[in-house]
């Protein structure tokens, strides 16, 4: 009887263990965050996506992002350099334009070794709750001073926010 309760245990551990490298197969990753950010001051939008840590990360590990890029065309790409001490991984696309309120735009993230070796492949949508047509298109501050800028707010009082024109219906 000791002997059944001591193999019981053994066969658990081995299959706890064996779920935590299943885990571990599916990457060192896990999405934790996406969203828009919109900052009004100097007329940007941008995607977040973060990334929590849940296995090591190989040194030498490289995240690449595609990111849809609203206006049409190519998607836009960002390499960042992961390093092995982040629990938290925060991939930031460049500078966008023309993001509409509630459209579904698609993001895939890889994750690559030090030999170019795919670890990880996350795919993702993001949402904007925000068109961004709520944003003026010039920069309204400009300097580190958050300076009002001149080519906004005109020396005869008049504000002129511009419109973007350029972006597909």
């Amino acid at each position: 009887m000791r002997t059944q309760a001591i193999v019981l245990m053994a066969a658990i551990a081995g299959l706890a263990l064996a779920g935590c490298q299943r885990q571990a197969e599916n990457g060192p990753t896990e999405l934790s965050g996406r969203l828009f950010v919109f900052d009004y001051r100097v007329a940007t939008a941008n995607y977040v996506i973060t990334l929590k840590k849940i296995a090591p990360i190989p040194e030498g590990t490289t995240a690449v992002a595609e990111f849809e890029n609203p206006m049409g065309g190519d998607p836009l790409v960002v390499r960042e350099k992961i390093y092995t001490f982040w629990d938290k991984i925060t991939l930031e696309s460049p500078d966008l334009r023309c993001v509409r309120k509630d459209r579904p735009y698609s993001v895939s993230i890889k994750l690559v070794d030090a030999k170019d070796k795919t670890i990880q492949t996350i795919k993702t949508e993001v949402k904007s709750d925000l068109d961004q047509t709520v944003l003026p298109t010039r920069a309204l501050v400009v300097g580190p001073g958050y300076t009002k800028n001149p080519d906004v707010f005109k020396a005869d009082g008049s504000i002129d926010y511009g419109h973007d024109e350029a972006c597909p219906a």
